[in-house]
């Protein structure tokens, strides 16, 4: 495994493969969910590359860039074990140089949910992600389903400035108790975690009623509402139900399916997750 710091360096190692090449987009800290990214690169394609790279532009001034969890040998240990061959670590001076002036905005896709709630914060992902295609040069690239609005924001860029690069996406991963693999998950105490699992019941309310025959978006909210309310240490941000290509908000009758997404914190910690309803009333 070739663990390399510079775009030269990276480019020069990629040069050297031939085939197919899967690539996983990462802050580090990994957790099964990457590695489930990772797993499916290797399943799907002849080589896997990795990036670890935590993305100052996508923290908001009171977000937790100073505190984000990291382990580069913990990290590299778990890749190796995987078999992944690159692992591109750059440093912020590599990708954002003293001079850097050009930003890639998503418009749209990036307006509500996390987008409202945090400003600037997709015009990081996708300046950082544009960066890394460029540099990866990677026929697939493999992202996390609990990061939706995400994933729509790369799907949409990608058809945007045509990029040739499929993105596949991987249902999220969870524990046993439900709650989704997060690297913020160890901001958590004993009793924060304890409590965490209520947002995934509260999708699970959601996805039972619809599963039962229930359109109604407002119902299907009402239902996530009714079950966070019960754990006293979640302070919610939003539920929503939304359109999934678009993000566009459904009011009424369900007629397409819907992603169910919900943001809360739990003491200091901001979560999300999200599950999809299916057209044909699966969840």
């Amino acid at each position: 495994m070739q663990v390399l710091e510079t775009i030269g360096a990276f480019r020069a190692a990629r040069a050297e493969l031939t085939g197919s090449l899967g690539f996983v987009p990462t802050m580090g800290y990994l957790h099964e969910g990457h590695l489930e990214l990772v797993r499916r690169a290797r399943a799907e394609c002849d080589h896997v590359a990795v990036s670890i790279f935590v993305n100052p532009t996508q923290f908001g001034p009171n977000e937790d860039l100073a505190r984000y969890p990291r382990d580069l040998p913990r990290d590299l240990d778990l890749l190796r074990a995987e078999g992944v061959e690159l692992v591109f670590v750059p440093g912020p001076p590599e990708m954002y140089p003293p001079d850097h002036s050009t930003f890639v905005v998503v418009e749209r896709a990036t307006a509500p949910l996390e987008g409202a709630r945090r400003p600037g914060h997709f015009q990081g992902v996708a300046t950082i992600v544009c960066k890394l295609f460029n540099i990866v040069a990677a026929q697939r690239a493999y992202f996390g389903q609990k990061d939706a609005q995400q994933t729509v924001v790369i799907r949409q860029m990608t058809r945007d400035l045509n990029m040739p690069v499929e993105i596949v996406i991987v249902p999220t991963v969870r524990e046993p108790d439900g709650l989704a693999k997060s690297s913020r998950n160890v901001y958590l105490d004993p009793a924060q975690r304890a409590a965490a699992p209520v947002l995934y019941r509260g999708l699970q309310q959601a996805a039972t009623l619809y599963q039962q025959g229930e359109r109604d978006a407002g119902m299907l909210r009402a239902a996530v509402l009714r079950t966070l309310e019960q754990e006293p240490l979640v302070a919610l941000d939003y539920v929503s139900v939304a359109e999934p290509s678009t993000l566009t908000e459904t009011e009424g009758p369900i007629r397409q399916g819907a992603l169910v997404s919900l943001a809360a914190r739990i003491g200091a910690t901001r979560l999300i997750d999200n599950i999809l309803l299916e057209p044909d009333g699966r969840a």
